[in-house]
């Protein structure tokens, strides 16, 4: 029992983590200021939306068949 309890307290304390509402400032507290230049002042969801520089997407096409590596001149073998 005593090992079950922790668990338990655990467990219902990050159940209640994934409550999603609007997110607001505190009570007595602003957003940040307008960036320069930018007329209107940004939203708490742009401001936490990540720019596309710090989540690139990927553009990597897979290959569709196998295909014989070249030699790589940085691959050696470990030292003694």
């Amino acid at each position: 029992m005593r090992k079950v309890l922790p668990v338990l307290l655990l467990a219902l304390a990050l159940a209640g983590c994934g409550a999603r509402r609007e997110l607001l400032p505190l009570k007595d507290h602003a957003l940040p200021p307008a960036p320069y230049g930018r007329a209107d002042k940004p939203s708490a969801d742009v401001l936490l939306t990540p720019p596309v520089q710090a989540k690139p997407q990927r553009n990597i096409e897979l290959r569709s068949r196998s295909e014989d590596r070249e030699d790589d001149p940085f691959d050696l073998p470990p030292e003694d």
